[in-house]
């Protein structure tokens, strides 16, 4: 749902009446992870998606009769073998989506987790699912320093803040959405849907040539937070790199050892020079990094390979580096190379062989698992 922020933004500040649909759990294949989301405006107005297409219809039509209602719903769907043209998932799998309209509390919740995202801040949203009687309860959006809204039960607020904490403590997280059954005494065991919003994730580009406005638009496209750093003036401008949220005039090196990364970042090479190549690939190699990457040619490599020993970089760290930068896709042009560099970013990150589809068994995409379900009681904290 962060993706549609700025929209919804505009929503609540002119009080219209929406509804948000919510993927809260996923079993088997589905085209969508649990946190995916369709906001339904009461003019009709649909952002969004829960299904890749096959579910929008039934989805967008719930939403419609929830905001007529005012009553949440909470419905799992699955595949249909009778009925080709029944509601269903083509795909196999079933997921759970949770209806709700955003009425005033929930929206000023929204809106200051919304706010704190843009911010690049993690926080947790917290929403009270439907129990036996159908009503949900209230909604948190929860930081590490504090917290605004309430589930509407004091004990309930404790265990959820808590746990809300716990989700956030770490640090190099992904976004993450999970169910949670608490025993705090109340009927009906309330659940609550937690949807963790972590700062994206950075892609650092460091180059300032076609294929580096190329790579930062496709990252971009990706979801990634793009930096592109070079310490050439001339040619690192905004102009040049539209996509790109930062465009940085450094040393690649110096730009690299004043910034904050995590495990989940990703730094790629695009500079051609050893001036600027090789101190900055032996900064990002002495970092934990989810990826890092550098273009050039197999004769520039073994080059490269030289030169990090030379400069101290341990062949265990050289080992890490992923160059020439792509599967071998026949890329020539800048933009075929970004999509070799995405294909295979995404094949690393998600542990997959990167091989064609015809070619392999097994799923097409990574299990589910079982529903992100957990449990607490009063004074406990749950471990899912």
């Amino acid at each position: 749902m962060r993706h549609l922020a700025p929209r919804l933004l505009e929503w609540q500040a002119a009080r219209a009446p929406y509804a948000i649909a919510s993927v809260v759990a996923v079993r088997g294949s589905a085209p969508l992870k649990p946190g995916a989301a369709l906001c339904v405006h009461a003019d009709g107005t649909a952002l969004g998606g829960v299904s890749g297409g096959c579910l929008e219809g039934a989805v967008y039509d719930l939403a419609r009769e929830v905001l007529a209602s005012g009553q949440p719903r909470f419905v799992s769907f699955g595949y249909s073998d009778d009925d080709a043209f029944a509601v269903g998932l083509t795909c196999g799998g079933e997921i759970d989506v949770f209806v709700q309209a955003v009425d005033e509390d929930l929206g000023r919740v929204l809106a200051a987790a919304h706010l704190a995202a843009a911010a690049r801040r993690p926080v947790v949203v917290a929403r009270v699912m439907p129990g036996l009687d159908g009503q949900t309860g209230g909604a948190a959006a929860v930081w590490k320093d504090g917290h605004l809204g309430s589930t509407g039960s004091a004990a309930l607020d404790l265990a959820v803040l808590a746990d809300a904490r716990s989700i956030l403590r770490h640090e190099d997280a992904e976004d993450d959405t999970v169910v949670r059954t608490y025993d705090i005494g109340v009927h009906g065991e309330p659940r609550v849907l937690f949807e963790a919003w972590f700062p994206p994730t950075r892609l650092l580009v460091f180059g300032a040539d076609a294929h580096a406005a190329a790579v930062s638009q496709i990252g971009a496209f990706l979801g990634y937070h793009v930096t592109v750093c070079d310490a050439r003036s001339t040619f690192t401008t905004p102009e040049r790199f539209p996509h790109a949220h930062e465009v940085v005039v450094d040393w690649p090196h110096r730009h690299l050892a004043g910034v904050e990364t995590d495990r989940r970042t990703v730094v790629c090479v695009m500079t051609h020079d050893p001036k600027f190549d090789i101190p900055v690939l032996a900064e990002a190699l002495g970092r934990p990094l989810a990826y890092v990457g550098a273009l050039g040619s197999r004769r520039t490599q073994a080059r490269r390979i030289r030169d990090l020993a030379e400069a101290g970089v341990s062949p265990e760290a050289v080992a890490r580096l992923h160059a020439p930068v792509g599967l071998d896709l026949g890329a020539s042009t800048p933009q075929e190379t970004a999509v070799s560099f995405a294909a295979e970013l995404i094949a690393v990150r998600s542990g997959r062989s990167g091989r064609s589809l015809p070619l392999l068994d097994g799923p097409i995409r990574p299990a589910a698992g079982a529903d992100r379900v957990g449990r607490s009681r009063a004074g406990d904290r749950c471990t899912a």
